[in-house]
């Protein structure tokens, strides 16, 4: 081949070369606009502007584990900033309420067990997160909880009184806690529960219910994602009768229920709810002995209210995602009064499928007569359903179940391990296949 030749064909080569290299980079550009997720170092200038990278900050004069910044802060927010305002929206919310929680777990082989609660809720101080910290010293009853079982009917008039205390590293007890057997006919003081412990015959440990305080933790901001679904209903169960303050019964479609409710003011155009993404580490001194190492979570970036949980052991292992869908239900409280209207919880390691459901939710200012009497151990035995509410979301059978989680294996990368036992991936893997859950055979493997 002469010298033109060779020119000839190398500038060929080069023009191909360079149209491959054009697609490869017009192919990367639209992957990583199609990418929900960023981390710190890519986030959109609009955001690095609302966060501070700083971990030592100056500490509260008052309370020395917590920032010196007044809460509930101002932006630019640290990671830890981000975590205090997350702590806000704990599973029972932070104010005077009473509601029917529906609750429910499903095990890989499709056994279903359900229950349903009226409970009571009476707060001691100011709503919300500074009423806990102000309001209340270490070691003092901040909340009353008091639970009257209504479902199955053979547990009809068991009740639970829950007071759950604020605590710090010389007052570690979080909760007296009391229940009352109708067959019995008598009151019983139990011990407080391992907090990292899951409750029989269920998916939620004790710290899913009480919350986390969020001096317990190391913050640390990953970046920002959009998340556009949580809770994820089956075609067998495409609607659900939800019991709304001032509305009574109200039909709705499942699917259709937005994250953090209808009237939320800053869904994206295209119906997503941007977030900031931390991880929470356990501190040794705070927790000694806590089988959870960290926390990955999903804040929704106004209120930083915790849409997404994920939770993974001393091992590193994935333990629990946990999602919720939110609903303002306090609106006096602005952008506080958002609570958990339903909650999923996966629990990895059994492949147990549980959920929450908050319904009824009915705003109470409880007088000191009616504290006074309803939430004590001496009340329980009257077996008085003091004010009766009604819900119809309990499920009708395993095929009806929500989903389990989505997994988003490819996002932050280096944080989180979604790797999961081989008989739990195949039946996530079967699961997506046919769009409800899938359970083990009697050989213990999913369907293919």
């Amino acid at each position: 081949m002469n010298s033109r030749a060779l020119l000839r064909n190398h500038g060929r080569s080069a023009r191909v070369g360079a149209l491959a290299t054009g697609l490869l980079l017009c192919a990367t550009v639209a992957l990583a606009e199609e990418r929900s997720w960023r981390s710190v170092e890519e986030m959109a200038d609009t955001d690095k502007a609302l966060f501070d990278p700083a971990r030592d900050t100056p500490r509260s004069s008052a309370i020395a584990y917590m920032p010196a910044e007044p809460y509930p802060f101002e932006a630019p927010f640290t990671a830890e900033e981000m975590g205090y305002r997350s702590a806000e929206f704990v599973h029972i919310s932070r104010w005077s309420y009473a509601l029917v929680d529906v609750f429910g777990v499903v095990t890989s082989s499709g056994y279903i067990n359900q229950g349903a609660s009226v409970g009571y809720i009476a707060t001691g101080g100011r709503p919300g997160l500074l009423g806990y910290i102000e309001d209340t010293k270490p070691g003092e009853n901040y909340t009353k909880w008091t639970m009257y079982d209504v479902f199955p009917p053979e547990n009809e008039g068991a009740q639970q009184l829950w007071l759950p205390n604020r605590t710090d590293m010389e007052h570690r007890t979080k909760m007296d806690f009391f229940v009352y057997s109708p067959q019995m006919r008598r009151v019983r003081r139990q011990p407080e529960p391992r907090r990292d412990q899951r409750f029989p015959d269920n998916s939620q440990t004790f710290d899913d219910v009480i919350g986390r305080d969020p001096w317990e933790f190391e913050w640390e901001l990953l970046g920002t994602d959009v998340i556009y679904q949580t809770l994820r209903f089956p075609p067998t169960r495409p609607t659900i009768t939800l019991n709304v303050a001032g509305q009574g019964f109200v039909e709705r479609q499942g699917n259709a229920i937005k994250p953090m409710g209808e009237n939320f003011e800053h869904y994206r155009a295209d119906g997503g709810v941007d977030c900031w993404v931390v991880k929470a580490t356990a501190k040794s001194d705070w927790l000694p002995d806590y089988s959870e190492k960290f926390l990955v979570l999903w804040l929704e970036k106004n209120t930083f209210y915790p849409l997404r949980r994920e939770k993974y052991a001393t091992d590193g292992h994935l333990m629990m995602v946990e999602e919720r869908l939110a609903e303002k239900q306090n609106p006096a409280l602005g952008d506080f009064g958002y609570s958990a209207m339903a909650t999923t919880y996966w629990n990895v390691d059994h492949d147990l499928v549980g959920y929450s459901q908050h319904d009824a939710h009915t705003l109470r200012e409880w007088t000191e007569e009616e504290k006074a009497m309803l939430f004590t151990a001496e009340f329980m035995r009257r077996q008085w359903l003091f004010e009766p509410l009604k819900s119809q979301t309990v499920i009708g059978s395993p095929e009806q179940f929500y989903l389990r989680p989505y997994l988003y294996p490819e996002k932050f990368p280096g944080h989180r391990n979604m790797t999961l036992p081989p008989d739990v991936q195949a039946r996530y893997d079967a699961q997506e296949q046919a769009g409800q859950l899938v359970f083990e055979t009697s050989g213990g493997a999913a369907p293919q």
